[in-house]
């Protein structure tokens, strides 16, 4: 979030509020008044209202821009203002261009010619859009390129053009995905092998079923320096489920902090039943204290409950409604479906509409089928500016037999 305003979300249940936070009823309230909507979309995108970097607004926006009927060319003009600025307006302008509009198209082609911020937005044209659209500005950016403080780093779009890159110190290392499971916790057990290529086979695993073997080795698979587990290895353990807890108790007891850390998180990621008070405390504590970073973990952990954390479906519901941290948004959806889904039916159908790819791929999945859903669906699975996952999901909602809900499980 940009230092240079001072932030603060204006009510959750206004247009405004619901559009700084990304939520889906923000959309539709927006296009039932385009008019006096059309200001807090722009402002959407002139100032940064993401709680984090892990939120999404540029599709979001994108969306609105076009679904209202407004001018890109204020968007257009942000393209002057600082790096921030300028990236923002991009990356809207870029989808824009998906969607076939010719001002952004032409508005970001222009800026590539003349603006400060080129280089940057030279190459998120060169990720996002058909070569063809791109391709002819290689004379514009092999004339600029020299007046740079430094060569770029990425191959795209420079080496197309014959420009050189900053040459990087990297020597692949041969994939482990031919090695089998078995073969991969070798190496990870044999203290001979080298901290990356631990990380290597860490990667390997986390595409394939959980492995049991891995547990035992977890403890000997920290840094050289003792302070943390190497990367990867938590994202590992998680997936090992309940099968991880035994071991659990022991690791939290050891002296290694990040060993007793990953014990405990563990254990707290699968709770009994003498937890659950503890954890519907803790989500009331988070809402007093408006942590919007967090409570999606909690959230998880309570949904493992089921119906029995009814006491903290009041909770769960507030942050669905106030948080602006949109990324944790699905969390809270996903554990009132596990403890209570009474009444979401339309909260599914919102979802439609969310700034967030993991809530609109719940809503795909749990819309109730109805006229108003189903064209909604249609229309992500049409829209050029949306994600692939997505577009791939809606599309097999709607081939599925009357275009029900899919299943959960």
């Amino acid at each position: 979030m940009s230092d240079e305003y001072e932030m603060s979300y204006a009510l959750p249940d206004s247009v405004e509020g619901l559009l700084q936070r990304g939520r889906g009823l923000g959309a539709v309230r927006a296009l039932q008044d385009p008019q006096g909507s059309a200001v807090f979309v722009y402002d959407g995108i002139r100032r940064d209202w993401r709680w984090d970097q892990t939120d999404e607004r540029s599709l979001y926006l994108a969306r609105l821009v076009r679904d209202l009927d407004l001018s890109p060319m204020p968007i257009v003009d942000q393209l002057a203002g600082d790096e921030e600025a300028c990236l923002r307006a991009c990356e809207v302008l870029e989808l824009l261009g998906l969607a076939g509009s010719d001002d952004a198209k032409e508005g970001l082609r222009a800026y590539v010619r003349k603006g400060e911020h080129w280089v940057r937005v030279l190459e998120s044209l060169s990720a996002g859009w058909p070569p063809e659209w791109w391709e002819d500005l290689g004379e514009v950016a092999r004339a600029r390129i020299g007046a740079e403080a430094e060569l770029p780093w990425f191959s795209e779009p420079w080496t197309r053009f014959g420009i050189e890159v900053q040459s990087r110190s990297f020597v692949p290392r041969p994939s482990l995905a031919g090695l089998s499971t078995a073969e991969l916790l070798a190496l990870l057990a044999d203290t001979r092998t080298e901290g990356a290529t631990k990380v290597d086979a860490l990667r390997a695993l986390n595409g394939r079923e959980p492995a049991e073997g891995l547990i035992p080795l977890v403890p000997s698979l920290g840094t050289s320096d003792g302070r943390r587990p190497l990367p990867l290895l938590r994202r590992a353990v998680e997936s090992l489920g309940l099968l991880a807890v035994p071991a659990a108790h022991g690791w939290a007891q050891e002296d290694r902090p990040w060993l007793a850390l990953l014990g405990a998180d563990v254990l707290a990621d699968h709770p009994g039943p003498e937890a659950l008070p503890g954890l519907v405390t803790e989500l009331a504590e988070q809402w007093t204290a408006r942590a919007w970073c967090g409570p999606d973990r909690t959230a998880r952990r309570l949904a493992r409950f089921g119906p029995d954390a009814a006491g903290a479906v009041p909770y769960l519901r507030r942050f669905w409604l106030h948080t602006p941290h949109s990324y944790e948004r699905a969390a809270y959806l996903e554990a009132l479906a596990a403890i209570d889904q009474d009444g979401l039916e339309h909260v599914y159908a919102e979802s439609l509409w969310d700034c967030e790819e993991t809530t609109r791929l719940l809503g795909i999945a749990s819309a109730p089928t109805s006229p108003e859903t189903l064209g909604r669906i249609a229309v992500l699975r049409d829209d050029l500016m949306e994600t692939t996952v997505v577009r791939a999901t809606a599309r097999a909602r709607l081939e599925a037999p009357t275009g029900r809900p899919c299943s959960n499980k």
